[in-house]
């Protein structure tokens, strides 16, 4: 088939895609895999060869993501239930002082946010958000939890294990899954602060929350957040852990993935050092060793049972199934654009076009964050559509990680009322609408944007 055609099929793969998921409120992962069928078919893929086409794609694109979004779950769910925010959060501000609050919550949530999905672990920090922010002497909550879930997304869509990253990275080239996951974290870092400095002078003045948080916020005590223990439903009392073990636990995945990464870089590939730093630093790898010590130090040690920590662990997975197979049905559509052709001929036209590939993937990824509202499925969209264009390129391990993080900019940037993030920060704010759009939607779209004039400028040095 001629590349015009091929072209047009992309288009109008994308938005029906869009149609189904926005106007008839389909499933994600419905809405994906019954697209890449359609696709498939009209783009002139043999019949026999469409449905080994989506089990190849489903296959490949789970075989990573699966490992990682599940072993992160679970790690984040023990965290969440042992009272390892709290504990973070507290040692923070004592480290920091009683004047640096907002920095203090600013580092600790960044931590929370590595391991944890971004719903969970910004409903979390709702408490030690309001106590913080009293204890500051703040009108509103509003002045350090807008920066908090700004931050927290931002790290969400740019560091592994989190599903869309992962299943971009995974799309592109698995290798780089580690180089991602380090570049991701450093990126975080300026970017927190430039958000954190642009939110107070978002939310110098004061705003109208609803009667409930209001009300809420004002009952709420500066209390030594370190007294909090972790509670099941029924009322049973566990010990916390302290924060240097919470610290340990989230840091050790990051410090391995690290080695693996450098002694890449560094060593003779084939050596015995080489193999080993690379067994050590492999993602997969690095979490299972976090999620075992995780189970023994702040779990059993701090009075877990092993029945209770097994339930835990189980009912982490719950939610995180959800987005893993959002996930592979992304890389079903990616594998079904490639094996059509459609994947090439859109890499062709761009490649004659001029148009650079950094600034491509950013794009496509915002186009489909504004228009459908979900990051991940942002994320996977654009990463299949560039995946030819990539495969084809050339690049190096870094500016494949570049493009992989430039994708996650765009699926950051200008959140608005179809992304979950927005409701989720606005509501447990007492926020109405348009002061969500104040704060929620610039705040992303200042780290978003901030962070792609980041990576673009990386990308010239090297």
């Amino acid at each position: 088939m001629n590349t015009t055609y091929l072209v047009a099929m992309a288009i109008a793969a994308i938005a029906l895609l869009l149609l189904l998921v926005m106007r008839f409120k389909w499933p994600a992962y419905v809405a994906l895999l019954t697209i890449s069928l359609a696709t498939g078919l009209a783009a002139g893929l043999p019949i026999d060869r469409v449905i080994p086409t989506v089990i190849e794609g489903m296959g490949s694109t789970l075989g990573s993501v699966a490992l990682l979004v599940g072993l992160g779950a679970m790690l984040g769910g023990i965290i969440e239930k042992t009272g390892g925010a709290a504990v973070l959060a507290t040692a923070a501000a004592r480290l920091l002082g009683p004047k640096r609050l907002g920095p203090a919550l600013m580092i600790a949530s960044g931590l929370v946010a590595i391991p944890i999905f971004f719903d969970v672990a910004y409903i979390i920090l709702v408490p030690i958000i309001f106590g913080f922010a009293r204890a500051a002497g703040h009108r509103s909550p509003v002045i350090l939890g807008a920066p908090v879930a700004a931050t927290m997304v931002f790290i969400h869509n740019t560091v592994p294990p989190h599903p869309g990253v992962t299943g971009s990275a995974t799309l592109l080239r698995e290798d780089v899954l580690g180089l991602v996951t380090l570049l991701g974290i450093l990126l975080a870092i300026p970017v927190g602060i430039v958000v954190y400095l642009v939110s107070r002078r978002l939310t110098g003045s004061d705003f109208e929350l609803d009667r409930t948080t209001r009300a809420r916020y004002e009952q709420t005590g500066a209390t030594d957040l370190s007294q909090q223990a972790a509670h099941e439903p029924d009322g049973r009392q566990h010990r916390t852990p302290n924060a240097g073990l919470v610290l340990a636990t989230i840091l050790l995945p990051i410090v391995m993935i690290a080695t693996g990464t450098i002694g890449k870089i560094l060593l003779p590939e084939g050596s015995m050092p080489y193999r080993v730093t690379g067994f050590v630093g492999a993602p997969g790898f690095a979490l299972i060793v976090a999620t075992v010590l995780a189970m023994l130090v702040l779990g059993l040690v701090h009075g877990w049972s092993k029945e209770e920590l097994g339930d835990l662990m189980n009912a982490a997975l719950g939610p995180a199934a959800v987005v893993v197979f959002v996930t592979g049905a992304g890389g079903v559509f990616a594998k079904v654009l490639t094996a059509s052709g459609i994947g090439d001929a859109v890499s062709s036209i761009l490649v004659s076009a001029g148009v650079p590939i950094l600034l491509l993937a950013f794009l496509l990824a915002l186009v489909f964050k504004v228009a459908q509202g979900s990051g991940t499925v942002a994320t996977l969209a654009a990463a299949g559509l560039v995946q030819s264009t990539v495969e084809q390129g050339g690049f190096s391990d870094l500016q494949v990680a570049l493009i992989v993080l430039a994708i996650g900019m765009g699926s950051v940037s200008l959140s608005h009322i179809n992304d979950s993030g927005f409701w989720i920060a606005s509501r447990f704010l007492g926020l109405d609408v348009a002061d969500g759009l104040r704060t929620w939607t610039v705040l992303c779209t200042v780290a978003g944007f901030l962070g792609m004039a980041i990576i673009a400028m990386v990308w010239l040095i090297i």
